[in-house]
């Protein structure tokens, strides 16, 4: 009984330290996704926890986390080029996100997931 026990706890314990430290499954890469940000200058207007004249990374997560079309909401907003409002009441059509290669969803997919991590 002592043994089974003990087996019991030392798997249940393991498999909590391996969870623990692996990565999540769709984690971002956050270095590429930065790297994509400042390519296509997305850091002018927005910062990680700031408020510039863009809200900031973590403002966007919060907006969206636990919504189910969060990440289908960011695609078309940095895919299509919609108009946004700027604190001093200006519009301007927000910057649609270039990779290189041209079209790379993988690259946009990851931004938006590394958005939504923050």
């Amino acid at each position: 009984m002592k043994s089974t026990l003990l087996s019991m706890l030392t798997t249940t314990a393991v498999s909590a330290l391996l969870a623990a430290l692996a990565p999540a499954a769709h984690a971002a890469d956050a270095e590429a996704a930065k790297a994509l940000a400042r390519q296509n200058k997305c850091l002018n207007c927005h910062a990680v926890e700031k408020e510039k004249e863009g809200p900031s990374y973590k403002k966007v997560a919060e907006r969206y986390r636990g919504k189910s079309d969060a990440e289908a909401s960011i695609l078309k907003h940095i895919s299509l080029g919609k108009k946004v409002k700027f604190p001093d009441g200006h519009e301007e059509e927000h910057k649609i996100v270039k990779t290189t290669p041209a079209d790379d969803h993988d690259q946009v997919k990851n931004l938006i997931a590394w958005i939504l991590e923050q």
